[in-house]
């Protein structure tokens, strides 16, 4: 009897995943789509802190001149509804002229491929050759590529943009318009709710709270400091309301 024994099946290698297994962590999010959605978190975050500071400080500078319900609540209405349209009008011709700027290098990118395909390809090809690859593997890379996608390949690699991902200017201004909505209500609820007596300490503070937390959401999406983040916000929106409130109740006892 032959002392060799087989191996066992558990000690054999297991074969080379094939294409149609999952990669390892295939579930993650890809680099430029998760960047896109930290993006519009953040900017939901400076938009709900434009409509803290702009609308704290309205009320309060109103406050400061007058106790009266009425002016109080129209002007906190009207700082809200004109902060609201101007971050939307801003954010919708912003976001159309950028996405203006990418349908016209999409469109000048697929003639250069039509009309000079030769060309296009020794441009990939030297593309990838300044980022470290050989002159015949980086060609080698943009004839698969190029036989692949060309389009996608040159709007990745030369232009770094992905029609896929092109921001929606009508989603952009929505967007902005709520988040500033949303930020600028809680002063107006504040400046509203207590008493004539408590109106102006109340919003101060919660304003202040809000912009605190802003700071601290911000800081956690771009990886900062926390405390030097909050801080900045609350000294600044601290700034901010008591000059609107020295404002009104200086030119409200002149009025």
């Amino acid at each position: 009897m032959s002392d060799v024994t087989k191996p066992s099946r558990s000690a054999q290698p297991e074969p080379p995943p094939g294409p149609s297994q999952q990669p390892a962590h295939g579930d993650e999010p890809h680099a430029e789509a998760f960047a896109s959605r930290l993006n519009w978190l953040r900017a939901g975050v400076l938009g709900a802190n434009d409509g803290i500071a702009s609308v704290a400080g309205i009320v309060i500078g109103v406050a400061g001149a007058t106790t009266s319900r009425n002016p109080i609540v129209t002007a906190g209405l009207a700082g809200l509804v004109a902060g609201a349209v101007s971050m939307a009008l801003g954010e919708y011709v912003s976001v159309s002229s950028q996405r203006d700027s990418e349908q016209a290098l999409l469109a000048q990118e697929r003639r250069e491929l039509a009309e000079t395909p030769d060309e296009e390809l020794a441009e990939l090809a030297a593309i990838y050759q300044t980022k470290g690859l050989r002159p015949e593997t980086a060609r080698q890379v943009a004839v698969e590529l190029t036989a692949h996608d060309a389009l996608g390949a040159h709007l990745d690699a030369e232009l770094h943009i992905n029609p896929d991902e092109f921001a929606n200017p009508w989603h952009a201004a929505t967007a902005s318009a709520l988040s500033f909505s949303i930020g600028g209500l809680l002063p107006l609820l504040a400046i509203v709710l207590p008493p004539a007596s408590a109106r102006v300490a109340v919003t101060f503070v919660a304003a202040l709270l809000a912009l605190t937390l802003a700071g601290a959401i911000s800081a956690g999406i771009s990886g900062g400091s926390v405390r030097r983040a909050t801080a900045r916000m609350v000294i600044g929106g601290a700034v901010g309301l008591t000059a609107t409130f020295a404002v009104g109740h200086l030119f409200g006892a002149v009025v």
